[in-house]
């Protein structure tokens, strides 16, 4: 019996070794907070104290919280003692609370600006709070709350209202003609994480459209002087993240499907339809100051022909120098590039250099997918650019861009907050 016992008592030594090389986390520190909450970053990070420690989950904690927009970087450190680990987040963070103010000329020669403010770091807690007003001709305002992780490490709610009104051309076989623009919107989102890659957006959005038809000497009779629409917009997105972040420096690859279901209430003249479209998004780093940057949207819509299609052309949307909103379409292609190239870069300020190419294409309403490779549906442009970078405060990168037609006789330039993609 003695004998037959031996090998069971060095198997369960043998398997007390292995568990005793196991490092538990004993502690859980964040260093260098000022306005984030510790509790906060704890409830959202996956290192927990009384686990094992897992090298590969600190790391994917770490990209994590370059993400959010409260922190502008991290980094992390253990301390050993005996078999027990200290975990210690070394954070870095980015002023949060952000001032929005462009100033544009308007295709009528008038001048519009809009005015705005955002906290990306509400209560210390990663919350987005922020609004802004813009005059463009007419008045248009938008307030909005994000609060990711309201409920638990995976589940948190996005609410919005907007009053948004423009002067839109709009399409018709006679000619273009311009319309006041008026949409008015409540919007609820459901947000999930699955994990810190993947994510989840579900809600729906109430909202009114109303044209009104804008006489101008000189102009052909429209079809429609004014159209009001009562619709409600079902949502879902779909974002796969696996961005790296080095301040301004990004890597890696991304990817964010966006699919809509709009219902008309009164169904006056636009029926039910559908819309979706699909990021792909991909980023190299180049060395020790470059990055190489591109994007490729791929979208579709019920093909509806209608002058009040959904994808538009426009100068700050998909192509640099070509107008606003010069044509529209019921889909789209579009691949953007750019290298950037940081020509100053300091521990808090960077200047970046970019050149670029935008390249779109269009279904027209109506027509067919043979559109996309018409020569006549189809826009290029080149130029280059600059992005005055603040690398201590979220989304600080003011850019400046002057794009070339290749493919039409047009020039123009863009400025804007933020990265064009």
């Amino acid at each position: 019996m003695r004998k037959l016992a031996y090998p069971f008592i060095i198997l369960l030594f043998c398997f007390s070794s292995i568990s005793a090389q196991d490092k538990l986390i004993s502690e859980v520190q964040f260093i260098g907070l000022k306005k984030i909450k510790p509790s906060f970053l704890k409830k959202v990070v996956s290192t927990k104290p009384n686990t094992k420690l897992d090298s590969s989950v600190v790391e994917n904690d770490v990209k994590f919280l370059k993400r959010l927009p409260a922190v502008a970087y991290a980094n992390y450190s253990i301390k050993q003692n005996g078999q027990e680990s200290q975990v210690i987040f070394e954070i870095e963070e980015s002023f949060s609370i952000i001032p929005l103010f462009n100033v544009y000329t308007t295709d009528n020669e008038e001048v519009a600006y809009r005015v705005g403010l955002t906290e990306y770091n509400l209560f210390g807690k990663g919350m987005v709070l922020g609004g802004f007003y813009q005059k463009d001709i007419y008045d248009s305002y938008r307030i909005s709350f994000q609060a990711p992780y309201l409920f638990s490490k995976k589940f948190g709610i996005g609410l919005s209202y907007q009053n948004f009104t423009s002067l839109e051309p709009v399409f018709f076989e006679q000619g273009t003609v311009d319309y006041k623009y008026n949409n008015t919107s409540y919007e609820v989102l459901a947000l999930y994480e699955i994990d810190a890659k993947n994510r989840f957006s579900a809600g729906v959005n109430i909202f009114r459209e109303d044209y009104k038809y804008v006489p101008v000497d000189g102009d052909v009779s429209p079809p429609i002087d004014e159209l009001i629409e009562d619709k409600v917009l079902y949502k879902l997105i779909y974002q796969h993240d696996n961005l790296t972040y080095h301040y301004q420096y990004v890597s890696g690859f991304k990817d964010i499907f966006n699919f809509q279901y709009v219902t008309s209430e009164t169904n006056v003249s636009s029926p039910n339809f559908v819309i979706g479209w699909n990021d792909i998004l991909y980023y190299k780093r180049i060395k020790n100051r470059g990055n190489f940057a591109t994007r490729l949207r791929i979208g579709l819509a019920t093909n509806n022909d209608s002058p009040f299609a959904p994808f538009a052309l426009d100068n700050n949307v998909n192509i640099r120098g070509v107008g606003n909103i010069i044509d529209r379409g019921t889909g789209s292609i579009v691949w953007n590039a750019e290298y950037r190239h940081s020509v100053i870069d300091t521990p808090i300020f960077a200047i970046q250099g970019n050149a670029f190419v935008d390249f779109g294409s269009w279904r027209t309403p109506g027509g067919s997918l043979n559109d996309f490779v018409n020569s006549d549906n189809i826009v290029v442009f080149s130029g280059l650019g600059l992005r005055f970078i603040h690398k201590k405060i979220v989304n600080a990168v003011f850019r400046i861009d002057y794009g070339v037609g290749l493919t039409e006789d047009s020039h123009g330039i863009v400025f804007g907050i933020g990265q064009y993609f």
